[in-house]
């Protein structure tokens, strides 16, 4: 970190790239974030520009990182780089985010930490740094970054607002990780400017038309404009011969390179190639080395070594292309002799990691105690969340071992590190190599089950079932346990996969009641297990008692079973119309998420909460947490399909909105391998088209809905929409056909939800005092629960049926109520409805005026309810992973809608039906 700059460099040309950078500075001045990725090839100028802009910005703190391709595997050697400046600000962190940046940088022992809190960490290290004066971090060279620190600098990229930071990167890749960011392309000079570069380092005067063919040969790249002609005699250069070939550009530039580094002597040669081999630019350690290749200081005088190294307070080559031209074309010999000279120089103790990657490429041949050193060096970047650079430890240890036992063993769990790092190539290919060693009957049974996930992690929904499902019959004499937990993972894959899983789904079930008993007691997810089996093979009534005996146990369980497996946790009593345990399990495994900072797994748990919030008519919880969950999916690139938010805009009304996404959500399913997508928004377009009063639309939705009758929860929401889409067009048969599989669900579990939704439907099935009665039970029983939607429907249901009695006042009085809880909820379609049918009875309702709340974006409001349950700017924040600052930019604006000043005066802005009164802070 340096604030004290010399004159900023000399650029020729660029005033197009330099407006860009000006802007970019003016922007982060301003306190708007920015973030930019300036893509070029080797050499053409991207280090310049970064220069400029380092200098450009003399009020700023500048951190800088550059990224070293044999640090790669070191996990967050980068990002240390950058956050070294501001770890004695850990203390003003969040907890969790301060002990998360503790462990992955050393500083402290503790259980990995997921990498997007990791995240969140950088970001407020950033942010309270910002506070004081604009922040500047750079980074060169980043296609040489190692993941876990490219990954977590492009989450903070993309979380920056309202921040005075700004984050450049350059680049000769762009790469997944940086690729949702601004870029710059940083083309070659101009011809006028490249003519002026060219003239000021050739000795004599060029012909024109030689100049012309080098920089079109050149496409204007300064550095091979200097470099491909330095060393080349007068005659050679005039004759323009050298320029012949077919090899890529920076291939030449570094053949120029090694041309220059095969004049030096055999001693400076091995001094450069030292500095090459460590990636610190330590001095102190080079020279080290270098003392036990017997070179002297003297080495580094000599003027044509100058020329590509500095030896200062860091050691410096001139161009990154040097360190791999002098690394590439020195004999492996060579190479070997330094690394192990490098690792005889690197204390054990305070880096052991380094020191065992230098001993790894010193080795000739399979060394069996570097590959312990390995092991355990993999061991340390899994404890700090390094799941990618354990990966490559235990890759490496696989290619040293000499024992084939200990190399499958290796190569197994490599494989198991790369699937976690999202690395799926390398662990089939790892996989492959485990196969090749003589394996036991359990290694078998873990290959399979590793190629099951790398199917199902995939996005490969049609393959992973039966893969799932071998490996849990193979794991079966081994670990039991192991394989009940396989099998529910076959089972949700199945489901996942809606109409192509259902012959899977059969067979898995089958094989789930056959297993052995457990011994001791039945654990949650046991009975969890045999419920689902049930459901499929015996039906609803044999596994309602199992599925409810799971509801209560589910309720209770630890986190370490929430994160494997809690996305089931809610199919119970999903499966039995417990909407009660629904909400329980479903608020406390959000919960436990978030303390646990299991990050990638938290949308799944946000959508079931958020669906929980949509029934019960919550459509401003539900929306804060669909909101946080793409916030959450966005920042972690793990997102799902739009399950509660399909819910919620069909409960909605919102034709438009809701018809779009419906029929997107359907065209990706289809091409993604997600029937239970489909499935879902089959669902949501009969309620919307209930709603609209549009039954011919419903009922056919309704009926795909239904049709995929394996799937337990779905499938069975959607009779009561088939029922009453059917009965009001005339379709009685459909109608009484659906009431029976309706019956089939609800009579079993007996919970006044399921009954109240029987009833409602049975109603319309029947007439006199039958009718009137089953009215009267609907909404009894409904107005048992917390299902607000619900009951204001069967009271729209009954009003209709009152005034087709011709009993009008009776029907007013439950129009108007269904009128009223319609719109108090925000279930405009069917408000509308209610609205023309007392219209019909000669009496009018005045349409609800827009209120300020629909003007706030998704995220204003949430932040609004966040602060008005007690949470801090610092807590909103790390919910929704973005600054304080920008948790106080976006209350401003909140602030300016609502015409406050305060969070005081939030309760009184925010409408009540906005808000729900049992919901605390605890309970989010």
């Amino acid at each position: 970190m340096r604030n004290d700059r010399p004159q900023p460099p000399r650029l020729l040309g660029r005033a197009s790239e330099r407006e860009v950078l000006d802007e970019f500075l003016g922007d982060v001045r301003r306190g708007q974030s920015r973030s930019l990725v300036l893509r070029g090839e080797a050499g053409i100028g991207k280090t310049a520009l970064l220069e400029y802009l380092i200098h450009s910005a003399a009020e700023a703190t500048v951190v800088r990182a550059a990224g070293v391709e044999s640090e790669m595997e070191l996990a967050f050697a980068s990002l240390h780089q950058l956050c070294a400046p501001f770890l004695d600000r850990l203390e003003s962190l969040p907890i969790p985010q301060r002990e998360a940046i503790r462990v992955v940088f050393g500083l402290t022992s503790g259980p990995p930490p997921d990498r997007f809190l990791v995240g969140l960490g950088v970001l407020s290290l950033f942010s309270d740094a910002a506070e004081e004066r604009p922040l500047l971090c750079v980074v060169d060279d980043a296609q040489w970054l190692d993941q876990a620190s490219v990954l977590t600098l492009a989450f903070v990229a993309r979380r920056l607002l309202a921040e005075r930071i700004g984050l450049v990167f350059a680049t000769r890749e762009l790469g997944m990780a940086l690729e949702q960011l601004s870029v710059l392309d940083v083309p070659g000079l101009r011809r006028g400017d490249a003519r002026e570069l060219l003239a000021s380092h050739l000795r004599s005067p060029l012909d024109a038309q030689v100049r012309d063919r080098i920089i079109a040969e050149t496409h204007g790249n300064p550095l091979a404009l200097l470099e491909l002609s330095r060393g080349l005699t007068e005659t050679q250069l005039a004759g323009g011969f050298w320029l012949a070939g077919t090899q890529p550009l920076h291939t030449r530039i570094e053949q120029s390179f090694v041309r220059r580094f095969e004049t030096l002597s055999d001693v400076a040669r091995r001094l450069l190639l030292v500095a090459a081999a460590e990636p610190l630019g330590d001095p102190l350690l080079v020279w080290r080395a270098a003392e036990r290749l017997q070179i002297g200081p003297a080495t580094a005088d000599d003027a044509r070594t100058r020329e590509l190294l500095a030896m200062g307070d860091r050691v410096v080559f001139r161009h990154p292309l040097v360190r791999s031209a002098v690394y590439g074309s020195a004999p492996v010999e060579d190479r070997r002799a330094v690394h192990h000279a490098l690792a005889e120089v690197t204390d054990r103790e305070a880096d052991p990691d380094r020191r065992a990657w230098h001993l790894a490429a010193a080795a000739a041949g399979p060394d069996e105690q570097v590959a312990i050193e390995l092991e355990r060096s993999a061991d340390r970047a899994q404890a700090r969340g390094g799941v990618a650079a354990s990966a490559a430890f235990l890759e490496r240890a696989v290619a040293l071992s000499a024992d084939m036992a200990r190399r499958a063993d290796r190569a197994l769990a490599a494989a198991e590190a790369s699937l976690q790092a999202g690395g799926f190539d390398a662990a089939l290919r790892l996989l492959a190599t485990a196969e090749a060693a003589p394996l036991e009957a359990f290694q078998h049974a873990r290959i399979g089950l590793l190629r099951a996930h790398v199917a199902f992690a995939s996005g490969l929904g049609g393959n992973a079932p039966p893969l799932l499902f071998e490996a849990a019959r193979r794991l079966e004499a081994f670990d039991l346990d192991l394989a009940r937990e396989t099998y529910l993972t076959a089972w949700g894959a199945a489901v996942f996969a809606g109409p192509a899983g259902g012959g899977a789904l059969g067979e898995i079930c089958r094989a789930i009641r056959a297993l052995p008993p457990r011994s001791g007691a039945p654990r949650p997810l046991d009975v969890l297990l045999d419920g689902l089996a049930l459901l499929n093979t015996a039906g609803r009534a044999e596994a309602t008692a199992t599925l409810q005996r799971a509801a209560k146990a589910l309720r209770g369980i630890p986190v370490e079973d929430v994160t494997r497996w809690g996305w089931a946790a809610t199919g119970a009593s999903d499966a039995v119309w417990d909407d009660e345990a629904t909400r329980a399990i479903a608020e406390r495994q959000v919960q436990l998420v978030r303390d646990a900072g299991a990050l990638a797994e938290l949308p799944i748990h946000l959508a079931a909460l958020s669906l929980a919030r949509a029934w019960i008519g919550d459509f401003a919880g539900a929306a804060s947490l669909v909101a946080e969950s793409e916030s959450v999916a966005a920042a972690t690139g793990s997102p799902i399909a739009p399950y509660a938010l399909l819910r919620l805009r069909a409960l909605q009304g919102r034709e438009a909105e809701a018809s779009r996404l419906i029929a997107n959500t359907i065209e990706r399913a289809a091409t993604g391998g997600q029937g239970l997508a489909a499935v879902w928004a089959h669902w949501a377009g009969s309620v919307l088209y209930n709603g609209l009063g549009r039954h011919q639309e419903a009922a056919s939705a309704a009926g795909r809905a239904t049709s995929n009758t394996f799937e337990p929860w779905v499938s069975m929401w959607a009779l009561p929409e088939l029922v009453e889409a059917a009965a009001q067009a005339g379709d009685a048969r459909s109608a009484r056909d659906g009431l029976e599989r309706l019956a089939e669900t609800t009579q079993p579990s007996g919970t006044n939800f399921a009954l109240g939704i029987e009833a409602r439907c049975r109603v319309l099935l029947s007439d006199g005092a039958v009718a009137n009665a089953l009215y009267r039970e609907a909404i009894d029983r409904l107005t048992h629960t917390r299902l607000r939607p619900e009951l204001a429907r069967a009271h729209l249901l009954y009003g209709e049926w009152l005034r087709r009695e011709r009993r009008g006042l009776d029907g007013r009085e439950q129009l108007r109520t269904a009128y009223r809880m319609f719109a108090e909820i925000g279930m405009e379609a069917f408000a509308d409805r209610a609205s023309r049918e007392l219209l019909a009875t000669g009496e009018t309702t005045q349409k609800r005026a827009p209120d300020t709340r629909d003007e706030l974006t998704p995220q204003e409001l949430q932040i609004a309810q966040f602060a008005l349950d007690g949470l801090s700017n610092p807590e909103i924040g790390g919910r929704l992973f973005i600054s304080p600052r920008t948790v106080e930019y976006h209350l401003r604006k909140v602030f300016g809608k609502f015409g406050i000043t305060s969070r005081h005066q939030l309760a009184g802005a925010l409408p009540a039906s906005d808000r729900d009164p049992r919901r605390t802070p605890a309970g989010w």
